[in-house]
């Protein structure tokens, strides 16, 4: 683990989350909006609603119809839509509009599962969570850095095995690596900085 890690570190020092948003409650609305969709998809649509809208009550002014114009081409559009809507009324009422600080508010909102409300935990208060997407499910198992077949028994897995000092930053490194290298249908291990210690290898 902690080769792993280091390898990913001197690659990239400072992994930076790939959603493009300008504050807290726009990140959570992006990353409530990537669910089953790419992440280069969801910026694309919300590159000009973020001009228009930064914060809940703009969200709820522009209306299920306006925001379904910005965020049609995204899958799953009109149930994101109401789910934005109504975690949008949910932060004005019970947060006074802040992007709340714990997993069990964040969970509270209307569309904002575990892996969401850690996303933000991490990339917005800089807290040592792990966000397990399709990527990290995927990925981790294979290479031997994880036990667990659902999303939140590879996510308290990594927690136990990951080096303290990789913590913060660990989903960030795993995730590129599996959107970039150790991809589903070819994964480039010719070029992967880990393959010789990796299980799916033959590394024990």
């Amino acid at each position: 683990m902690e080769e792993v890690f280091r390898r990913f570190k001197a690659e990239r020092p400072n992994p930076l989350p790939e959603l493009h948003a300008p504050n807290a409650y726009c990140l959570l609305v992006s990353v409530v909006l990537s669910a089953q969709a790419t992440d280069k998809s969801v910026n694309k649509a919300t590159e000009p609603l973020y001009r228009e809208v930064q914060e809940p009550a703009q969200m709820l002014a522009l209306g299920k119809d306006g925001l379904v114009r910005y965020i049609r081409s995204i899958g799953l559009y009109n149930s994101k839509a109401e789910h934005i809507l109504a975690l949008s009324r949910k932060l004005l009422d019970d947060f006074g509009g802040a992007v709340p600080a714990t997993r069990e508010e964040l969970m509270s909102l209307p569309g904002v599962g575990r892996k969401t409300a850690n996303v933000v935990l991490n990339v917005v208060y800089r807290q040592p969570v792990m966000p397990v997407d399709t990527h990290l499910l995927r990925i981790c198992p294979k290479i031997g850095l994880a036990a667990g077949h659902t999303p939140q028994e590879v996510e308290l897995s990594l927690m136990e095995r990951v080096p303290q000092a990789y913590l913060l930053d660990a989903h960030h490194w795993l995730l590129l690596h599996g959107r970039y290298v150790c991809t589903a249908r070819k994964p480039a291990c010719q070029s992967c900085i880990i393959s010789d210690i990796c299980r799916h290898n033959g590394a024990q």
